[in-house]
């Protein structure tokens, strides 16, 4: 038997006007995951703890079996691992986000987030920026990692747990109010925004219509984190497919297998059909018990707060990703058993993260059922199935 997860980041989410009242999830023609719906179980689960931020790391954590109040330390030092950033017991690690900032404004605390993403700016730029930031503002104290897009990472040696604001949070608001109390990386916030604002990349970037990554925004912190081993907690030799350095990381801790994808960029365009190939290969032919592919791309379009790519987002995972596996796993003679969900909603009208519970589907090629449902948010709570804590959902799948 072969175990997979795929995980729409962010899939789900709220009734939406403009399409008619129902949610992207419902709206989007998924016709493959809907017909194993319709042979499988759906339900309702929790993924974030009472009391915990709802955010990609804790979630992911969940979904893969650990819980997060027993194994989480923060954000970023799990993107750490995957970027491979040595870090001491005395470190902290910080994400390191390039943000676009609005720029007619006077004082660098009246500017606005206008995007968390930079326009989902290539790795190739963003690396050249955090250059021109690290050459200005490293030191002993502080070093500068590059990560991918604008996903990058800062290492405060000695550090203390800051209280900071996740920039998606707080889209086309002013930022006064949201910089860190902490003198030293409020100071290299506002440096960032010099070195940056008229840097020739960010020029052009305006030039050619794109958002400018004009800014350093410091988020995320957390300390050295411990995972036990997936093998040992599970007895099932495991791979992680992801674009991006969150989803490494957990695998890294974990000491799963990291698979590359070339051209998975964690947005809309990324190469999905690479990710289901490497997904089927590694469980047919790399003799891989577990698989997770996670795909960043319906997160983003929520925090862009466009329904219509996140809809597009969501059908590409049906027919792009799904589907492949389906069939080069039916076409090897594999059984396996597969779960499908998003880790926590990003509803399109808030353009952020919630807690509430998320629709998932498991299915079993060896054990159809006649259950006649479609996968989506208003069916999943009408099946009555829920799982209370969601760290539970793996052993569902892997029947341990």
């Amino acid at each position: 038997m072969k175990y997979l997860v795929i995980l729409g980041d962010g899939m789900a989410d709220r009734p939406i006007e403009a399409l008619g009242n129902a949610t992207p999830l419902a709206y989007a023609k998924t016709p493959l995951m809907d017909a194993l719906a319709a042979k499988g179980e759906i339900g309702l689960v929790h993924t974030i703890p009472d009391g915990m931020s709802p955010g990609s790391d804790t979630a992911n954590l969940s979904v893969l079996g650990y819980d997060p109040r027993k194994y989480y330390s923060g954000r970023s030092p799990l993107e750490a691992l995957s970027i491979g950033v040595p870090m001491k017991d005395t470190d902290i690690a910080l994400r390191c986000n390039l943000v676009t900032l609005s720029q007619e404004e006077e004082s660098y605390g009246q500017r606005r987030i206008l995007d968390h993403s930079s326009g989902e700016i290539s790795t190739e730029d963003a690396a050249v920026l955090l250059e021109a930031v690290r050459q200005e503002l490293e030191t002993e104290e502080f070093r500068f990692y590059v990560g991918t897009s604008y996903r990058h990472l800062l290492i405060w040696e000695k550090g203390d747990m800051a209280e900071l604001v996740q920039p998606h949070d707080i889209l086309e608001q002013v930022i006064g109010d949201k910089l860190p109390q902490k003198p030293a990386l409020r100071k290299m916030m506002e440096r960032s925004y010099e070195i940056l604002v008229n840097h020739p990349i960010n020029i052009k970037r305006r030039e050619m219509g794109l958002n400018p990554a004009n800014s350093c925004w410091f988020w995320g912190a957390g300390t050295k984190p411990e995972l036990s081993a997936f093998k040992e907690m599970t007895g099932k030799k495991g791979a992680m497919i992801s674009a991006v350095d969150l989803l490494k990381g957990i695998a890294v801790g974990a000491s799963m297998k990291v698979i590359t994808v070339e051209g998975a960029n964690g947005g809309l365009t990324t190469n999905y059909e690479g990710k289901a190939k490497a997904a089927v290969d590694v469980l047919v032919k790399g003799g891989y018990d577990f698989v997770y592919v996670h795909l960043e791309a319906p997160d983003e379009m929520g925090h862009q707060g466009s329904a219509g790519r996140k809809v597009q987002a969501i059908e590409n995972l049906d027919q792009r990703i799904i589907r492949p596996v389906v069939e080069g796993l039916r076409a090897a003679g594999e059984d396996f058993r597969m779960v499908v969900l998003p880790d926590h909603p990003t509803p399109v009208c808030i353009r952020t993260h919630t807690a509430d519970s998320v629709p998932y589907l498991l299915y079993d090629s060896t054990n159809e059922r006649e259950e006649g449902w479609k996968y989506n948010e208003e069916e999943a709570q009408a099946s009555g199935n829920f799982i209370e804590e969601g760290h539970m959902l793996i052993g569902r799948l892997l029947q341990v």
